[in-house]
């Protein structure tokens, strides 16, 4: 049995080169829970002579990455490039074909093209693509869907999956600033790019749900059926009337299914402030998973840094090295997602004046189906002004956002957020 297991890697930035010094910084932790040494052996990323915090004396250098996959002294390739296209996908593709094992971190790469990645390992039986750092950063959610509650059945998964809004919305809840305001404090301090539309608008989240609701309910990921729906409109005055009425506001990643449908969405909800997530704040992440027989299991922590998603690289590289049999996923149904489901709903409507226009609000809200539990006026300090909160039944957003169309006219300005009771 070979007592050493060689490790190619594919890209050096801030987690690649975590990666790369965990394993030699812990080589003896390594060594001594799996019984063999875990030693980097070639790497391969876009400027060689970038100053790195590691040495790479010792190690072969690729300028293309792909030279990774044929590489005979290569046992793991670890593809920490990112992207769902280009040569991260070159990669992962000519891996499998020289049935290597895998490790990546690439949510894009695994919720656009799990599919066709999946057809393809079914192929090259040999090769194995393990993934705990696509979701949740150093939350080992993956192991736990895979192999902990592998004797489950899920009833509902569903997080707080993107750091960079989790944080925006803490803040604006404990200091009442703007989202603006807070969103360039973000940028600041890295947690956000200087283009944050892949983060505010949902789509990391919804990447991440893609793989998580395809583990749960045994199917393959689906992100074009998610319905994505993110932060820009959330205004501090819409956080004053959610503290007020007992809520939070968190963007949720949510998958949920019953013998019908499958329902999964990234959006803002608001959510019990005596919920489990209620509590999970600034740059944190949280997966929360609903079973039958383990009940609710919540597990938090850093969903993104260097460090923490280098811990669960390397948690995929011992698995993989000691044997690690399981599938990229396991379909055994083919549940498709329902994009519109009904739900509650808050509605904030700013109105022009102070005239009395509940009736007819209630009317027009009525006309499209749009049953309301409670109605009522809210004197805000955020905005020295006035607006109609409007709590919905059961309801379809689209009906919500015709109704609004239609006394347009009334209000400055509105929004509406799904009510969760998770």
């Amino acid at each position: 049995m070979n007592s050493e297991i060689h490790v190619g890697i594919a890209g050096l930035g801030n987690v690649g080169a975590s990666v790369f010094r965990l394993i030699e910084e812990n080589a003896e932790v390594i060594a001594c829970k799996l019984g063999k040494k875990v030693i980097v052996t070639a790497v391969s990323a876009r400027n060689k002579g970038k100053k790195r915090d590691v040495d790479l004396g010792k190690v072969t250098w690729y300028e293309n990455p792909v030279a990774l996959a044929t590489d005979p002294n290569v046992d793991i390739v670890v593809e920490l490039m990112g992207g769902e296209k280009g040569a991260a996908f070159d990669l992962i593709i000519e891996s499998i074909k020289n049935n290597k094992k895998i490790v990546t971190a690439n949510k894009a790469l695994l919720a656009m093209r799990g599919v066709e990645i999946y057809h393809l390992l079914q192929k090259h039986h040999s090769a194995k693509i393990y993934y705990e750092a696509a979701v949740g950063g150093g939350i080992p959610c993956i192991k736990t869907l895979r192999e902990g509650l592998v004797a489950n059945n899920i009833n509902t998964v569903y997080g707080i999956l993107n750091g960079t809004c989790n944080f925006i919305l803490s803040e604006m809840a404990e200091t009442g600033r703007s989202f603006e305001d807070v969103l360039k404090e973000a940028q600041d301090l890295g947690y956000a790019e200087a283009d944050p539309s892949f983060d505010i608008d949902g789509n990391d989240a919804g990447h991440k749900l893609a793989i998580l609701s395809a583990l749960a309910f045994k199917t393959l990921p689906d992100f074009n059926s998610i319905k994505l729906s993110g932060i820009r409109n959330i205004t501090a005055l819409d956080i004053e009337i959610a503290q007020d009425l007992g809520y939070v506001i968190k963007l949720l990643a949510v998958a949920r299914k019953n013998d019908e449908y499958m329902e999964c969405f990234v959006e803002p909800c608001m959510i019990s402030e005596s919920s489990m997530m209620a509590g999970v704040n600034g740059a944190m992440n949280a997966v929360c998973f609903d079973t039958d027989y383990a009940g609710k299991i919540l597990m938090t922590g850093a969903g993104a840094g260097g460090n923490a998603t280098a811990s669960a690289v390397v948690s995929d590289i011992v698995s993989l090295a000691n044997g690690g049999v399981l599938d990229i996923f396991q379909p055994s149904a083919s549940h498709s997602c329902v994009l519109d489901k009904k739900g509650e709903y808050f509605v904030r409507l700013d109105v022009k004046d102070n005239a009395d226009i509940m009736a007819e609000v209630t009317s027009v809200f009525q006309g499209y189906g749009v049953d309301l539990r409670s109605i009522f006026q809210f004197n805000a300090e955020v905005t020295n002004g006035m607006s109609l909160i409007l709590i919905t039944k059961l309801v379809k957003d689209r009906d919500i956002m015709k109704a609004i169309s239609d006394i347009s006219h009334l209000i400055n300005s509105s929004n509406f957020i799904k009510i969760e009771n998770l």
